[in-house]
């Protein structure tokens, strides 16, 4: 694992910290493909529920690192590769905004499921600023999350938004108290994890071709069927006629 991430796993949540505070938690190529693959690696583990995403600092990322940007290969974009894997991981994905947003870090927050933030913190995407065009994928997300309007502002007005704002604009689902943040996301995490798994990653998946405009109805009806077909139904009923809370295996 690399210097600049921790992760954590506290039963069936994982927890994924940027740890490069001093820089605003900014990623170079190596680091995004480093990330990446750990995405791909924790996807696979059985018993992830849920996952947090957040940073240390006053930022929770500032995007790619611009000295490095003539190291990309854009055929093959290590920020898409990276946000791609975050929005494709299978269990819901929360994005801890423990400061300050900027460039390609928003596209980090955008491939999570909820976006948890508070009033104080910012949000400014310079591409046009510095002579860049933002990558296709990343304006593609942008747009589908917040709608063209607010996409706008963002990257052609080059407006900076605070918590609020972004709140206002569909950046943000949850806008709290600083003081209230970790609770927040831990308790968030954890109704996550006591939900149906198999449910939840089979909504997931189909929300999420609905969102890219690719949605797969032989996908989402057996999705569909597999929850019908479940001991987590079956338990899911069960619980409900005894008026107790389920006990879910994702089976």
């Amino acid at each position: 694992m690399g210097s600049f991430f921790s992760s954590v796993t506290n039963g069936t949540i994982l927890t994924v910290t940027l740890q490069k505070p001093a820089q605003h938690n900014v990623l170079n190529p190596d680091e995004m493909g480093e990330l990446k693959d750990h995405f791909l690696e924790m996807s696979k583990v059985e018993g992830l529920l849920a996952v947090v995403l957040t940073g240390e600092g006053k930022s929770f990322c500032a995007g790619a690192n611009l000295g490095e940007l003539g190291d990309y290969n854009f055929s093959e974009n290590p920020l898409e590769n990276l946000t791609d894997a975050i929005e494709n991981f299978p269990a819901p994905v929360i994005c801890k905004l423990n400061g300050g947003v900027y460039g390609g870090g928003t596209d980090l927050a955008l491939a999570c499921d909820f976006r948890v933030g508070c009033a104080s913190m910012k949000c400014f995407i310079p591409p046009a600023k510095i002579g860049i065009h933002y990558h296709p994928a990343g304006m593609a997300r942008a747009v589908s999350r917040l709608g063209l309007g607010p996409a706008k502002r963002l990257f052609l007005a080059l407006e900076t938004m605070n918590g609020q704002e972004l709140k206002n604009v569909g950046f943000l689902d949850y806008l709290v108290e600083e003081s209230d943040l970790d609770q927040f996301v831990a308790d968030l995490a954890q109704k996550m994890s006591e939900l149906a798994p198999l449910s939840l990653r089979g909504m997931k998946a189909t929300f999420n071709d609905i969102a890219r405009q690719s949605y797969n109805d032989q996908a989402a009806r057996e999705a569909q069927l597999k929850c019908l077909q479940s001991a987590d139904f079956e338990e899911g009923r069960k619980a409900m006629d005894e008026k107790r809370p389920p006990r879910f295996k994702g089976k």
